[in-house]
């Protein structure tokens, strides 16, 4: 059965170009929440309209720190956790994710949850500390048109020039690793020193 999602990200576009093709995929069978910092009401009303196309709920912050990483946890209980590599390139990006580790902990012992914690793919594929090393590739195959639209909606950024074409690449080039034509990219990051599971190879 697919689990319930709280993404937590550092822009409006983050989650449509990391993980858009996933959370529509789970928003299909289970509750999704997107998490992302407020800006302006332009970019604000963008993240709106991507997050109706995919199909998630939108939870605008004013900070993306671990108190709010932490009631977030507590008020969601989401099953499965997904944020920003801790090494990204981008310091906005490496400050959600220290957010989500540091708001983590306490939250996960008083709730139980979540019970996998994700990190997602990043520009190019590349973080700090060398390329993203995926545990996880998911088929986003069904989804990739709704991601792409979603995308699309935040006309304010560069998405034709840039991140379009970006999201384009990286999706065919995670599918093609498992032969499908568009897939996205997750590594497993322990909670309290478990990782996810599974019952077979």
């Amino acid at each position: 059965m697919t689990g319930s999602v709280l993404a937590v990200m550092a822009h409006p576009d983050d989650l449509e170009l990391w993980a858009g093709g996933t959370l529509a995929l789970h928003a299909q069978q289970a509750p999704v929440i997107g998490a992302v910092r407020a800006h302006d009401d332009i970019r604000d009303a963008e993240a709106v309209t991507s997050a109706e196309i995919l199909g998630i709920r939108l939870e605008s912050l004013k900070d993306v720190d671990a108190a709010a990483v932490g009631e977030l946890i507590v008020r969601h209980r989401p099953d499965i956790l997904i944020t920003h590599p801790v090494d990204d390139v981008h310091p906005d990006h490496r400050a959600a994710a220290a957010a989500v580790l540091a708001g983590l902990p306490d939250a996960h012992i008083a709730t139980g949850t979540p019970r996998r914690l994700y990190t997602c793919d990043t520009y190019n594929s590349l973080t700090l500390s060398g390329q993203v090393n995926a545990s996880v590739i998911v088929d986003v195959t069904a989804t990739f048109a709704r991601k792409m639209r979603a995308l699309a909606a935040h006309s304010s950024q560069p998405i034709e020039d840039h991140f379009g074409p970006m999201a384009r690449h990286q999706s065919g080039l995670w599918g093609g690793r498992i032969g499908v034509a568009h897939a996205e990219a997750f590594t497993a990051v322990p909670i309290l020193g478990r990782l996810p599971g599974a019952a077979h190879l």
